[in-house]
């Protein structure tokens, strides 16, 4: 019969219910634990680019003082030097390119980015017209950096730091500056 006031009664866990109750317990917990050290890899992986710093501006090695004849005009040579991309590290790879110039009789050197402040192009030098220009959009500088108007680079080229080492080397302070904008700003 159903409604049965002997169907509704509720019996007492049996010693076998009660042990694979324990076992179900043991095995969820088991099962957790073991899932926990992937799961906080996986999440120190993902989160990994998000906590690292951007180190400051390095001097990095680009030629040797012979290279760079004291004419006045501008020679381009390529910035080397090791990065991480994410996950994956590159040694001794090309990031960027300078222009470097000694005017005539000085042992200085000046040191121009190649990256058109406009919209990120590489400038290129013309030497009949003893000029740079960038093949974009058609910004023109001079040999000196300065923007010639009219031009649609809001700004002249980024000048960078440069030394001449003890031994003949010389170093730039590898830095890059955002685009478009008036005023010389480094990229974080």
């Amino acid at each position: 019969m159903a409604g049965s006031p002997e169907e509704s009664v509720k019996r007492p866990p049996t010693p076998d219910q009660r042990r694979g109750f324990l076992a179900r317990m043991l095995a969820l917990v088991c099962g957790g634990l073991a899932t926990l050290p992937p799961l906080v890899a996986g999440l120190w992986v993902v989160l990994d680019p998000l906590r690292r710093q951007g180190g400051a501006a390095a001097f990095l090695p680009v030629t040797e003082l012979p290279s760079v004849p004291d004419d006045g005009m501008p020679r381009q040579f390529t910035v080397i030097d090791d990065r991480v991309d994410a996950w994956t590290g590159f040694v001794a790879e090309p990031i960027g390119a300078v222009y470097l110039r000694r005017r005539p009789g000085s042992q200085q050197v000046e040191a121009l980015s190649a990256t058109c402040p406009h919209a990120g192009c590489f400038v290129e030098i013309d030497k009949a017209a003893r000029c740079f220009r960038c093949p974009c959009h058609n910004s023109t500088f001079t040999l000196d950096g300065g923007i010639v108007a009219p031009s649609p680079s809001p700004r002249a080229m980024d000048s960078l730091e440069c030394r001449v080492e003890p031994t003949g080397g010389i170093a730039v302070k590898w830095q890059n500056f955002l685009t478009g904008v008036a005023a010389k700003v480094v990229k974080s």
